[in-house]
C-alpha cells in the first residue's frame, strides 16, 4: 500500500511502487487536472506541487511521494476561491486550448510565492519548462504579471 497525502486528503492506494505519480492521480485517486503530455518530463503538462515546489508526475515514482505534500491544479483553491494566479488567467484569457495551463499555473503560482515581483528573466527563467503548443506566452507572461500585482 502507498499513502499519499494530496490537496491535504491522505489517500491509501494499493498500486505499484513505480506507477507514475501521474497515473495514481489520474486513475487511482480521480484528479483529471494533471495532464500526461509527453511522458519524459519535458513539456510541464504533468506539474504538480511537491513540498511546494513543481514537480513532473509523469517520471516520478509514486513511492517516492509517500510522506510528502502533494498539491494539484485542484488543490489550488480555497474555499471555492481562485488563487490570485487562476484569476489572472481568466482576466488575461491565457488558455487557448487550455491543456497545458495546470502545468503553467502551478509553475506561475511557485514563482510568485518565491519571487512576488518577478522580472521578465524570472518569468522566463521559472516557466522555461512548461511547453504551450498554442503559443499563448505572451499572455501567461501578462497573467504573471497581474498576479504580481495582487500581492
Amino acid at each position: 500500500m502507498i499513502s499519499l497525502k494530496v490537496n491535504g486528503e491522505q489517500h491509501s492506494l494499493d498500486v505499484e511502487d513505480e506507477m507514475p505519480l501521474l497515473w495514481a492521480l489520474r486513475n487511482e485517486i480521480g484528479l483529471a487536472g494533471t495532464k500526461y503530455g509527453c511522458g519524459i518530463a519535458q513539456c510541464g503538462a504533468c506539474t504538480v506541487l511537491i513540498d511546494g515546489r513543481p514537480v513532473r508526475s509523469c517520471m516520478l515514482a509514486v513511492s517516492n511521494a509517500q510522506g510528502r505534500e502533494i498539491t494539484t491544479i485542484e488543490g489550488l483553491s480555497k474555499d471555492g476561491n481562485l488563487n490570485k494566479v487562476q484569476e489572472a488567467w481568466i482576466a488575461e484569457d491565457v488558455p487557448q486550448c487550455g491543456y497545458c495551463q495546470s502545468g503553467q499555473i502551478l509553475s506561475a503560482t511557485v514563482l510568485l510565492n518565491h519571487t512576488p515581483n518577478p522580472d521578465d528573466s524570472d518569468i522566463d527563467a521559472a516557466m522555461a519548462g512548461n511547453i504551450c503548443r498554442c503559443g499563448t506566452y505572451v499572455r501567461i507572461r501578462r497573467a504573471i504579471r497581474r498576479a504580481a500585482a495582487k500581492v
